[in-house]
């Protein structure tokens, strides 16, 4: 028997942790996929991923976790299924799962690709001045939430350079609602000294116009903050077909 790194362990020559179990293909197969992976990763070594389509990208991901198997149908039917690279990347793992071919190492390894892009996006932010990098906030807000599949709000608290000093999900709802509490944003704003907010929410179902509920809601927030000496900057709405800036419609 041998120790996994997960602190299981796994008999003689099974495959490693991590690696989805599939069936070896006869040698003039194996020796074709062997060098399509390799001109596969040549490409990409020298071109960048701009001369890749999104399955060929697929690929190379799934290379990791299927070692012997051609990819190229399960990239492309990944593709089919979810519509986009974005859709595929963003999918919750029980509809992966759905597709055949994709296993519990495979999904997960889409999730650890989606948690470092969030990770890098969310540092690309931090510390500082907010509203002179507003497109990498909404990088990153579009990363963290425009494939959720039920609505989160969320608040971006700033000290009084505009610095971003936290970054919380005060709420997740249902597909269309989260409940939002005002006097629980502001008490939270004061907890960490926070001069300013951006309010960000999601609309799952990918349009990012706001409801009536939306303009009152953020109205309400903002006359109490203002109360406190605490700006509200803005309340970005994410979805997948673009975002909107509230602000920027002089809906408060």
């Amino acid at each position: 028997m041998k120790r996994r790194p997960d602190g299981g362990t796994t008999t003689e020559g099974s495959l490693p942790f991590g690696v989805e179990e599939d069936a070896a293909l006869p040698p003039s197969l194996a020796n074709h996929q062997h060098g399509h992976r390799e001109r596969l990763r040549e490409r990409f070594a020298e071109a960048g991923s701009d001369a890749l389509a999104d399955y060929e990208l697929l690929e190379l991901l799934l290379f990791r976790t299927i070692p012997r198997r051609d990819t190229k149908p399960l990239a492309k039917a990944l593709l089919q299924r979810f519509g986009s690279l974005a859709e595929v990347l963003n999918a919750p793992e029980a509809r992966l799962r759905e597709v055949s071919g994709m296993g519990e190492a495979t999904a997960l390894d889409f999730r650890i690709v989606r948690a470092v892009n969030e990770r890098a996006m969310r540092s690309a932010i931090r510390q500082r001045e907010v509203l002179s990098s507003w497109s990498a906030v909404i990088d990153y807000c579009n990363a963290a939430m425009a494939h959720q599949t039920r609505e989160q709000f969320r608040i971006l608290f700033l000290d009084k350079k505009n610095a971003l000093i936290a970054d919380e999900v005060q709420h997740t709802g249902t597909v269309d609602h989260t409940p939002v509490y005002p006097r629980e944003v502001v008490r939270r704003a004061l907890e960490l000294s926070a001069s300013a907010l951006i309010l960000v929410h999601n609309h799952p179902s990918g349009d990012p116009t706001p409801s009536r509920a939306d303009i009152e809601m953020t109205r309400t927030v903002a006359e109490t903050a203002k109360a406190l000496g605490i700006a509200v900057h803005d309340h970005v709405i994410i979805g997948t077909s673009g975002h909107t800036s509230m602000k920027g419609l002089k809906l408060f």
